[in-house]
């Protein structure tokens, strides 16, 4: 491998912290035991991906004890202060991993004695459900703790409560063994979707990372956009768009692009705020961006039982119209701040940067051809993940190829043997990978070729341990939904609410959602909610897709609404501004992720759902057109109303009027719309008039 090679596919960033853990694996003998365990896991997890030979209990009660043990490992090597301490978490993350190696030599076992259990089994069953509370707290925080622990006290408990609130009670035999061992707890659903999808995606991202995609998406961002007006913000914002095709994380894309964009911005002249409200906003939306999105997406795909291209194709108007808010208010701030654009010779040329790095796009483009060809998420993401090593390996091998065609004929046999998985299945791009192996360690440059592929194995486990101790810990509430019914009474109560008032009771789920979201990241939020509020909105009229889509929108959201906002904190030490008005400038840009929820619920069309009147008159896609135009208008109205600039800067009485045409637009009651595009344009046309009358009288 040339040493050019090298440095496109050596890390881009600095590496980063899971949430409650310094970065890395630790020093020393231990530190290496941890970086061994991540690759373990990572190739147990791929192996059940590509294979599938192990039962799904079996599967998700080894993936939790993988978590439990590179979890505690981790803290014990990372956290601990004394050596007793150390052993201490490591005797913890030992005794979780036997509790799945348990699950799986007793499968069988187990099934068998279906509410007989074992005093063993019990004992297993509470430990796993203690280890998965302290790893929540050591990991993720206190309060996703708290709320799940609020849960299970209530099942231990509810019996004592007074009216529609208590339940018949349950034995502690009964609780352990449906928390600990059923399909409805720890190893639920939430579980079921990090060890099946979420895994393979977050490995998936780290290894095109690694390989560069990062450094490709920042060239091709700067060069693009860059000489736009408010030039490094907008290369923020789409830089952070196309991150959010290879990862799901909003606060991790926060930490590993800012580094590079906010301070641009600021030299730039944007206050601090506002560009670590930016770089939040733009690195928050990755979760609705597709084709990956987040890892939410895969839960509410499962949990719908629809196809996941179903899920994406919900989701892509409105994260076009989310980063075009963020496009449209970087605008209008740069024009009141009088900011221009980057000049010609501060940028790449963005297509040269696609030429150089091109073979980079080809794992991702195979992935999206996978996921809307009707293939699972776990085959797409498999093959797409097993491509993206056959690139990576491939890159010294090339190299060494002296002659030009010699090495386009090697790429194109490499290529063809690579894509003929899909007719001679999976064994043989497994021997593809296992040959090239064998060739890198004699190539130059090919052992540190294999070196970049044994980390990001590493890493990518590494990376993976929030989001699947959260999908283990939120199991406790949705096993407390399902073992009390606790859940109809939420929803009876909503849709008492909602027969009157939709709208009311579409408030109450935002709040709902953005209250839960101070505490707990965007996967528990949209679960905990989506359980409670999806049933309740069905019942009152709206679709269910679109329902679960406006759960998880608001969930987006509170990591940016005040006074918590996760994603805004996450940027405040490269912004060197406080938190609360790095959230305030995000709530500003994310207008979008407010407005479109609503307006979906109204008019499914804006999340290409079924139809309404003017489809069934006009035909549908004149629905959607309209639809879209009208909230783009409505759109960028608030954008004017929350930044006081257009053409010029705007009047308070201008600001208001621009805020009340917006709402007018977005109301969809009768004559809403006809009014409110006739104001739009006296609007538009009396401050573009009034910016001319004041400019001739400067120039005169």
């Amino acid at each position: 491998m040339t040493s050019a090679t090298t440095a496109a596919m050596a890390p881009q960033t600095a590496e980063e912290a899971v949430e409650g853990l310094p970065p890395g694996f630790g020093t020393g003998l231990m530190g290496r035991v941890a970086f061994c365990i991540a690759i373990a896991f990572a190739l147990f997890q791929l192996w059940t991906a590509a294979y599938g030979t192990l039962p799904s209990q079996v599967v998700r009660a080894m993936h939790v004890g993988f978590l439990l043990l590179l979890g505690y490992g981790l803290v014990g090597n990372l956290v601990a202060k004394t050596l007793t301490g150390r052993f201490f978490f490591w005797a913890l993350g030992i005794i979780g991993f036997l509790t799945g190696v348990y699950n799986w030599v007793f499968y069988a076992d187990i099934l068998r004695r279906s509410s007989f259990l074992t005093p063993m089994d019990l004992v297993v069953g509470g430990a796993v459900i203690v280890l998965v509370f302290e790893a929540a707290r050591r990991l993720m925080g206190l309060p996703l703790a708290i709320i799940s622990g609020l849960f299970l006290l209530y099942c231990l408990f509810g019996q004592y409560l007074p009216g529609t609130f208590g339940h018949r009670g349950y034995d502690l035999a009964q609780i352990i063994e449906h928390f600990g061992f059923g399909t409805e707890g720890i190893y639920g659903t939430p579980i079921y979707v990090s060890a099946a999808y979420i895994f393979i995606f977050v490995v998936f991202a780290a290894f095109l990372e690694r390989a560069g995609m990062l450094a490709l998406f920042n060239d091709f961002a700067l060069g693009l956009v860059g000489g736009w007006r408010g030039g490094p913000a907008q290369v923020c914002t789409l830089s952070s768009a196309l991150m959010g095709t290879i990862s799901g994380s909003g606060v991790a894309n926060v930490v590993a692009s800012g580094q590079f964009t906010i301070p641009l911005m600021k030299r730039f002249g944007f206050r601090a705020a506002f560009a670590g409200g930016v770089e939040a906003t733009s690195s928050m939306g990755g979760q609705i961006m597709p084709p990956i999105m987040g890892a939410v997406a895969f839960i509410m795909a499962e949990t719908l039982d629809v196809p996941y291209s179903a899920i994406v194709v919900a989701a892509i108007i409105p994260a076009i119209l989310y980063f075009g808010t963020c496009f449209w208010v970087v605008h209008l701030e740069a024009g009141k701040a009088g900011l221009s654009g980057l000049s010609k010779d501060e940028l790449p040329n963005p297509w040269a940067a696609v030429r150089e790095h091109w073979p980079l796009v080809l794992p991702l483009a195979a992935l999206v051809y996978l996921l809307f060809a009707g293939y699972t998420p776990i085959f797409a993401g498999t093959m797409g993940l097993a491509l993206v090593v056959v690139l990576i390996l491939g890159m010294p091998l090339s190299a060494a190829i002296g002659p030009r065609i010699f090495r386009f004929v090697f790429w194109i046999a490499l290529g063809l043997a690579s894509a003929a998985f899909l007719q001679f299945g999976v064994n043989l791009l497994v021997m593809v990978i296992a040959a090239l192996v064998v060739a890198c360690i004699f190539v130059r440059g090919g052992r540190e070729t294999l070196g970049i592929v044994r980390d990001s194995l590493a890493e990518g486990a590494r990376n993976a341990l929030p989001v699947g101790i959260a999908c283990a810990i939120v199991g406790i509430v949705i096993g407390t939904l399902t073992l009390t019914g606790i859940a109809s009474t939420f929803i009876g109560a909503v849709i008492a609410i909602g027969e009157n008032n939709l709208f009311l009771s579409l408030v109450l789920t935002m709040i709902t959602c953005l209250v839960l979201g101070m505490g707990i990241p965007t996967i528990p939020n949209y679960i905990i909610t989506s359980s409670l509020a999806g049933p309740a909105l069905l019942e009152l009229g709206v679709p269910l897709l679109v329902s679960h889509m406006f759960v998880f929108y608001f969930g987006i959201m509170a990591d940016l609404t005040p006074p918590v906002a996760l994603a805004c904190f996450a940027a405040a030490p490269m912004a060197k501004t406080s938190g609360l008005k790095i959230s305030l400038q995000a709530t500003k840009l994310a207008a979008a992720g407010f407005i479109v929820p609503f307006m979906a619920v109204y008019t499914p069309s804006l999340m290409l759902q079924d139809g309404g009147a003017m489809a069934a008159q006009f035909g549908y896609p004149v629905e959607v057109v309209y639809i879209v135009f009208k909230t783009v208008l409505a759109i960028g109205l608030w954008g004017v109303a929350v930044v006081g600039f257009l053409f010029a800067r705007a009047a308070v009485v201008e600001r208001i009027a621009a805020f009340a045409i917006g709402i007018l637009l977005v109301l969809a009651l009768p004559w809403t719309d006809e009014v409110g595009y006739l104001l739009a344009i006296l609007f538009i046309g009396q401050h573009w008039w009034r910016n001319r009358r004041q400019t001739a009288a400067v120039a005169g």
